[in-house]
């Protein structure tokens, strides 16, 4: 029998505008009126600002002005460079740049709502008939349950921050979600149509990050049409496999013939994802487990609850389709021999479709468990916020503004009026969503996570508005790229150097500064980068040979691990 029992009242949608608005207060606020950050953020800003301005072989080989980038893709930074040749005039190249973070979040939402949707309405999920009717139809039930993935996908801690940057992370994300959905519809519809969409969502993906996840993903899809839908099997191998090798292959054979640089990055790129796999740790498992149970959040427990609670009808598509990413997700976390947490992102989209399931089957006493943990817990990050906003405006309280100022030395604030009233507005919702969430006891079934993502959202929009020029002054490049820009002739010179891609680029743009591109040598100019608490690094400049002599040394005030010093070539003509 079927866990779900419920009266259509419990099945009402979220208003279309309370959705959008949800959606809009979550990704605008930290694209607008920032530099590009440190360190992802800064290096795609770079690749995409370097082939907007560069000819066919800077759009064929990734590369930060010269510093080429072997382990992505290029389609994020081709739509990041697209928006900035379309709208980098209007914007400023960093903020068009950011258009494609936009971009990407849109596809990622929409595509978990619409698998959701596309699950939630089939007949073996529908909620039992009650004894008198008044159970909700299976389109209203679905809408509920794709508003309630969304809702939790807006939650997720792990997403906040990458969603945010227009890096190829971001992209990849989305375009899971987009193989979901495409699979799910595969699956319900069994059409030629549905299985090249899910061809061009893991070509895409090949794309963006390279060709290991698409092709496990590809693989788990045909496992689990080889054990519930035979019939599928020749639709995913004349229809999904040649739409995503004939996707992949316009960038692999546009360098195959063109050759940029007198070369090809495709070599590199394949062996890229190759060298992250290792046999399964226990390192990796324990980074999974403990790092998963915040970056999940709250997905992972309402997908574990739908996992339990459905697990007499575990071979229906609501959970099968999503477990089976999951699984395949998983297994490719811990084979990896670097885990970092971008790599538990792409199991955000099959977590949140799944959890969605958990809602009506979840009790009462969980539910209320939940909402007040959200409420205290994030009106608490919230009041800490402000609080801290107000010590550094005013000074008090005493400790935590000298704590803030000793994070940014140098840092002068200044008062805001709109990022104020922006704040106040969201501090009002929250207190208003709270006081309907308790008053009200509503009993639709969204109700669950409205204020764990409108928590979220909050909390991102106090930092995003009360705290942007404090955390824009600590992660920017600005400043040293102008001081450096300073020591510099106007023109005709080139700088060899060590510094990172993500410094490496806001020199460029920032600075204008004019690197060594690829094999070419004997700059009169060296920028070294080197931690002054390495010893290690002491005797870097030995390394470059020649005479030299330092010009000029600096670095963030925010950053004590890392210094840069400007030297010239002494030995060098004038």
């Amino acid at each position: 029998m079927k866990p779900v029992r419920l009266p259509a009242s419990a099945a009402h949608t979220l208003p279309r505008w309370g959705l959008y608005a949800l959606c809009l207060l979550y990704i605008l606020p930290g694209l607008i009126g920032r530099d590009p950050w440190k360190n992802d953020d800064a290096i795609s800003f770079g690749v995409m600002w370097t082939m907007a301005h560069g000819g066919l072989h800077d759009w064929l080989w990734p590369h930060v002005v010269g510093l080429p980038l072997a382990d992505e893709g290029p389609l994020a930074y081709w739509l990041g460079a697209i928006c900035i040749k379309l709208f980098g005039w209007l914007l400023g190249e960093p903020m068009a740049a950011r258009l494609s973070a936009i971009i990407f979040f849109l596809i990622g939402a929409s595509s978990v709502w619409h698998c959701t949707y596309v699950l939630g309405r089939r007949s073996e999920v529908q909620p039992l008939k009650l004894a008198f009717g008044g159970q909700p139809d299976a389109t209203d039930f679905g809408r509920m349950l794709a508003d309630g993935a969304l809702l939790i996908y807006l939650g997720c801690l792990g997403l906040l921050l990458h969603s945010h940057e227009a890096s190829p992370a971001a992209l990849q994300v989305s375009l899971i979600a987009f193989a979901l959905y495409a699979s799910a519809d595969l699956f319900d519809s069994r059409s030629f149509g549905s299985a090249a969409t899910l061809g061009l969502a893991l070509g895409l993906s090949i794309l963006t990050r390279g060709w290991l996840l698409p092709l496990t993903l590809l693989f788990s899809v045909i496992i689990l049409a080889a054990l519930q839908r035979r019939k599928l099997m020749a639709q995913l191998f004349l229809m999904t496999l040649p739409a995503m090798l004939l996707v992949a292959s316009v960038w692999i054979l546009g360098n195959y013939f063109v050759q940029p640089f007198d070369g090809s990055p495709v070599a590199a790129w394949m062996l890229a994802d190759y060298r992250e796999l290792n046999w399964p740790r226990w390192s990796n498992a324990k980074y999974f487990m403990v790092n998963g149970m915040w970056f999940a959040w709250p997905a992972w427990p309402f997908a574990a609850w739908a996992v339990y609670a459905w697990r007499k009808q575990c071979r229906g598509l609501h959970m099968t389709i999503p477990l089976f990413f999951v699984a395949a997700l998983s297994v490719l976390v811990l084979l990896n021999q670097n885990p970092k947490d971008g790599i538990l992102l792409p199991l955000l989209p099959p977590l949140a479709i799944l959890a969605a399931f958990g809602l009506p089957t979840m009790k009462r006493g969980a539910i209320n468990a939940i909402d007040w943990f959200s409420v205290m817990t994030l009106s608490t990050c919230a009041g800490f916020i402000w609080l801290g906003w107000i010590a550094k405006q005013t000074g008090w309280p005493a400790q935590i503004a000298k704590n803030a100022f000793k994070l940014a030395p140098g840092f002068r604030p200044e008062f805001n009026f709109f990022a104020f009233v922006a704040a106040a507005l969201a501090t009002l919702f929250w207190l208003a969503l709270v006081h309907w969430r308790i008053a009200r006891r509503p009993a639709v079934l969204w109700r669950a996570v409205v204020l764990s993502s409108g928590g979220v959202i909050l909390c991102w929009l106090l930092l995003m508005t009360l705290w942007l020029p404090w955390i824009n002054y600590g992660k920017s490049y600005a400043g040293v790229a102008e001081q450096i820009a300073q020591k510099l002739p106007a023109k005709q010179y080139c700088v060899d150097t060590n510094v990172g891609a993500a410094q490496r680029a806001s020199f460029a743009y920032f600075g204008n500064v004019e690197f060594a591109h690829f094999d070419e040598a004997r700059c009169r100019y060296l920028l070294l980068q080197d931690n002054p608490r390495k010893k290690s690094d002491a005797n870097l400049l030995q390394q470059y040979g020649g005479q030299w002599r330092i010009l000029w040394e600096g670095r963030r005030p925010s950053d004590r691990d890392e210094r840069f010093r400007l030297y010239r070539r002494i030995d060098a003509p004038d």
